[in-house]
């Protein structure tokens, strides 16, 4: 989905995998602490919406979930997971329920592969799943905004902000009354310092949810049967992951930041060492110069100075390993 906000003054296109969207309106740094300081929205309607309606959908969910949904009660937010068979990230849900319905949004371009999913394991339940992101629109407000919320939209409120539900009809009116617009960038680099990982970002094919610290917050350990519960109970009681998110703080001196992907070594190896890890995303912070995530091996000492592409980086810990 392509938002009608690219129009607004110094809107400037976002890059994979945000496309469709603002990656900023002009100054980075000046939108980053605007939200920070709760003021302003972000335009994420390129976000996939989908809905689910029915008598039965709070349970029906549960059962396919990683997280306890059964009783969830509305406007209380809350995230999920779906495994594959061997415990690996499918999806990543951020869900609300207003007490009808079952609103959830997720990466840009995967609502199609979730409905599918979905629409295969409805069997004999009342349930009914849409894909609503042609006519919804998904809107950060930063924590702390005291924007008003229109009547109609759905609110899913967190620690980090209140996602809306908008109709993506009134997408240009809320810019109008609400700005100011901030892009992606700024929201992804609080995101980075914040520690929270991203599907496609620091999810690869055999990502399970304990390197990523979504044990808790998208993985209930105490609920029922879903598919790949045996890998997250086996890992959680007997092992520990093969790998382990980490926050790394890079050399500013650097002018370029690693991308997505660029391999992590021991800065003593320099760049003909052993490959530990890659970045997962990295980001320009306002206050904290250059930053990153990054996935590496579990046995990488804590204390080890790290490189990425020649660029220094020291770590701290998110996942312990």
């Amino acid at each position: 989905m392509k938002s009608s906000l690219l129009s607004l003054p110094g809107a400037v296109p976002a890059e994979a995998p945000d496309e469709g969207v603002a990656a900023h309106y002009g100054d980075l740094f000046r939108e980053q602490r605007a939200l920070a300081d709760g003021a302003g929205f972000v335009d994420l309607s390129h976000r996939g919406v989908v809905a689910v309606t029915g008598t039965e959908r709070l349970s029906w969910l549960h059962l396919l979930l990683t997280q306890h949904v059964s009783e969830l009660p509305p406007g209380r937010a809350t995230e999920a997971l779906i495994l594959s068979s061997h415990g690996h990230i499918e999806h990543a849900l951020y869900l609300v329920d207003d007490g009808e319905t079952t609103w959830m949004h997720v990466e840009p371009d995967t609502q199609e592969a979730l409905i599918a999913y979905l629409e295969s394991m409805k069997f004999f339940y009342r349930v009914e799943v849409a894909d609503r992101t042609a006519e919804t629109a998904v809107v950060h407000l930063p924590a702390g905004s005291i924007t008003e919320v229109p009547q109609n939209a759905v609110v899913r409120e967190t620690p980090h902000g209140r996602d809306l539900f908008l109709p993506r009809a009134e997408l240009e009116t809320f810019a109008a009354a609400h700005g100011p617009a901030i892009g992606v960038l700024a929201l992804e680099a609080l995101r980075v310092e914040a520690h929270r990982p991203r599907l496609g970002l620091e999810t690869d094919h055999r990502t399970i949810p304990h390197e990523l610290g979504w044990i808790g917050t998208a993985v209930h350990l105490q609920k029922g049967c879903y598919r790949g519960q045996e890998t997250v109970a086996r890992v959680h009681n007997l092992g520990k992951p093969p790998r382990r998110l980490v926050f790394l703080h890079l050399d500013g001196s650097e002018v370029h930041l690693p991308p997505h992907g660029t391999p992590v070594r021991l800065a003593a190896d320099g760049e003909e060492g052993r490959q530990l890890g890659f970045i997962t995303t990295s980001a320009r912070h306002h206050e904290l110069g250059p930053i990153a995530l990054a996935l590496v091996k579990r046995n990488v000492p804590l204390d080890a100075q790290l490189s990425a592409a020649g660029t220094a980086a020291a770590q701290e810990v998110v996942v312990a390993p």
